[in-house]
């Protein structure tokens, strides 16, 4: 983590710069959850980018956005305030197409998250107006409650084991704290289980005592799976945080032991 550019000024430097990047592991949230061997999920991390530009062959610059998929098992991930300096690194830098800089960043970020890793770049001129949607299922937002506790506590989850059912929930209401410089993470999370009717109050008491919450997106989207799997005996689970966006990125963690992937979904707030 030494490379880590969060909480100190950085230089943007505008030629291609991929020693700024910067790995963490996904070892040492997981660790502290009792996560090791196999996996209980499945998923994603989708990265959006939206402030991307390059030069032709020719200097005329490109601007575009770019959508990032780095699989639940990695070994790695990168830290986002790098991936933006990384980023924007090409912006003096002249590429053939589309095509040869998506090689180049996948390439680059599979070295750091020790994984494959998919490259989607859409040109300005390619891209299709993206229509900002909503969370499907019912929102817990006005959900009566305590919302004291004063850090993430899961014996707050509470569910009705003789009352099985299938249900879409979702809040707006998340909120947690970069780890490093304790700025907030704003964000809306959507549930999708079958299993023992989850309390709606209980369930927003629980998204609520993440408030003060210090953690990277990806281990809190974890840590809720793992919470209300176990709490909860949800039978299949899946889970998604929607982050608003920072430095031009935002970060939509996806953990489902059912799913392949993610509803595509841009939120007004994204």
């Amino acid at each position: 983590m030494s490379k880590n550019p969060l909480g100190k000024d950085s230089e943007y430097p505008d030629r291609y710069a991929p020693d700024v990047l910067c790995p963490i592991r996904r070892s040492d949230a997981r660790n502290a959850m009792g996560l090791s061997g196999t996996l209980p999920f499945g998923g994603a991390d989708i990265w959006n980018a939206y402030e991307l530009t390059w030069l032709e062959e020719s200097g005329r610059p490109v601007v575009a956005t770019a959508v990032l998929q780095v699989p639940a098992t990695s070994k790695q991930i990168f830290e986002s305030k790098s991936l933006k300096i990384y980023l924007n690194s090409f912006s003096m830098c002249r590429y053939a197409s589309v095509d040869e800089l998506s090689s180049v960043i996948a390439r680059d970020l599979g070295e750091i998250a020790k994984s494959e890793v998919s490259v989607k770049l859409t040109p300005s001129g390619e891209s299709v107006n993206d229509v900002i949607g909503t969370l499907p299922g019912t929102c817990i937002d006005s959900a009566s409650g305590d919302f004291s506790a004063p850090d993430v506590d899961a014996s707050l989850l509470r569910a009705n084991a003789e009352e099985v059912v299938e249900e879409e929930l979702h809040s707006h209401l998340l909120r947690s704290n970069c780890p490093v410089t304790n700025q907030p993470d704003l964000g809306s999370v959507l549930i999708r289980y079958r299993g023992p009717r989850i309390s709606h109050s209980s369930l927003l008491e629980y998204i609520v005592s993440f408030r003060q919450h210090n953690d990277f997106h990806e281990a809190c989207v974890e840590r809720m799976f793992i919470d209300i799997k176990e709490r909860c005996k949800s039978q299949k689970l899946s889970l998604s945080a929607y982050y608003t966006r920072r430095g031009g990125i935002d970060i939509n963690p996806f953990r489902s032991d059912f799913e392949a992937n993610a509803a595509k979904i841009r939120l007004w707030r994204q």
